[in-house]
């Protein structure tokens, strides 16, 4: 498996600060946000920053994440789809070889919403094919629907794509109904990306994204999760993300430190 960083950790700092904190924490790898990835290409053109992450040293791992071409209808269907392709072609400009896509909030259970989204992403699966990039399904536990790995892994492999996989958030994993048994379903082929990280003296109902802490300082029982991806062969990318607006208020070089540090010691257990 190997070690990876979410810009998300440091959301307020600058793409060039951020990138070059990870690069000296020992990071190879980083996972990029999109909205801040468009803001920094309004400034700095593409070929200088592909430029700076070379002499950095660092890949673009993963692009997180596109959200409301699932089940959004109408001009909102049209306005995704559009934003989709032009992210496509931001993967494809970057070398980042997954997209992550978010299952889209369904308010309450439907199943013909469900349907719709099984074909959509089929769709979308076969666009992002001609860019040479994968999707990575996330599902999210505070939805009515699509909020567990399950159900998560039973729509890639139905959606038949075979550049579609999930991701495997751990706070979602926890936050939702998921179940142990559910780790059994993974396969080495039907994990797209992983995400890290950790709750301390939250209950379950009340977790936000905000409560997220580094892996090793909560709750969440992380070690069998990465004993399950080891013996299924995985060899993706584990990355931290965390939405920590205490972290946010650190230094860029500081939380990338923590994060290299939390990351190897789950990683070699």
């Amino acid at each position: 498996m190997k070690p990876c960083v979410s810009q998300a950790c440091t959301l307020p700092a600058a793409v060039a600060d951020d990138l070059a904190a990870f690069a000296a924490a020992g990071f190879t790898a980083a996972e990029v946000w999109l909205t801040k990835l468009e803001k920094h290409l309004e400034t700095v053109s593409a070929d200088s920053t592909a430029k700076f992450l070379a002499d950095l040293g660092i890949t673009l791992a993963a692009a997180a994440y596109h959200g409301g071409l699932l089940v959004s209808e109408g001009e909102a269907r049209l306005a995704h789809a559009d934003h989709f392709r032009r992210r496509l072609d931001l993967c494809q400009r970057f070398g980042i070889p997954t997209l992550l896509v978010a299952a889209d909030y369904l308010a309450k259970p439907d199943g013909g919403k469900l349907g719709r989204a099984l074909g959509r992403l089929a769709e979308a699966a076969r666009w992002a094919a001609g860019f040479g990039v994968r999707l990575g399904l996330e599902f999210r536990g505070a939805d009515a629907v699509v909020n567990n790995l399950e159900t998560a892994l039973n729509l890639v492999d139905t959606c038949g794509e075979p550049n579609v996989g999930v991701c495997l958030d751990v706070f979602h994993y926890y936050k939702g109904p998921s179940k142990p048994e559910d780790l059994e379903l993974l396969t080495a082929g039907n994990v797209a990306h992983v995400h890290v990280c950790d709750v301390a003296g939250v209950p379950r109902e009340m977790m936000t994204d905000a409560d997220r802490v580094l892996p090793g300082e909560g709750d969440f029982r992380l070690d069998p999760i990465i004993a399950r991806l080891r013996r299924i062969g995985y060899a993706g990318y584990v990355s931290v993300e965390l939405h920590d607006p205490v972290l946010w208020q650190l230094p860029p070089a500081q939380v990338a430190d923590a994060a290299k540090k939390s990351l190897e010691r789950l990683l070699t257990t």
